[in-house]
């Protein structure tokens, strides 16, 4: 078996930090809860629209569509150490949790339960 090759000194390196922005705390895998490091922000206040209470949302389940609207999106998300969503894809607050939402579908891939007091 071949021996393999030694890294070079340094190895990857990720980008310098935007200016203004805090570095990521490292990448967050979807389905792990919480990234590393992480800690809830104060976030904006929060009213439920009519009709609705907390319930707290799984992966795997629909979100109603009328939370697939800007005004439910969270774009700050690089404050907590995470990265942009994928593609189609977008970071929306449901009371004080976090949720990855396929905007096609309404589909969640991935929840932070507790983002936010």
């Amino acid at each position: 078996m071949p021996k393999p090759k030694p890294r070079p000194p340094g190895g990857h390196r990720p980008p310098p930090p935007r200016p203004g922005r805090p570095p990521p705390l490292g990448p967050h895998r979807p389905g792990t809860g919480r990234p590393p490091g992480f800690r809830p922000i104060r976030g904006p206040r929060w009213r439920y629209p009519r009709g609705y209470r907390y319930r707290r949302w799984t992966i795997g389940l629909m979100l109603p569509p009328l939370f697939l609207a800007p005004g439910y999106y969270y774009e700050d998300y690089w404050r907590m150490g995470l990265e942009g969503p994928p593609w189609g894809y977008r970071w929306v607050r449901y009371g004080p949790d976090l949720l990855l939402v396929d905007t096609r579908t309404g589909r969640i891939d991935d929840a932070i339960y507790g983002a936010f007091y």
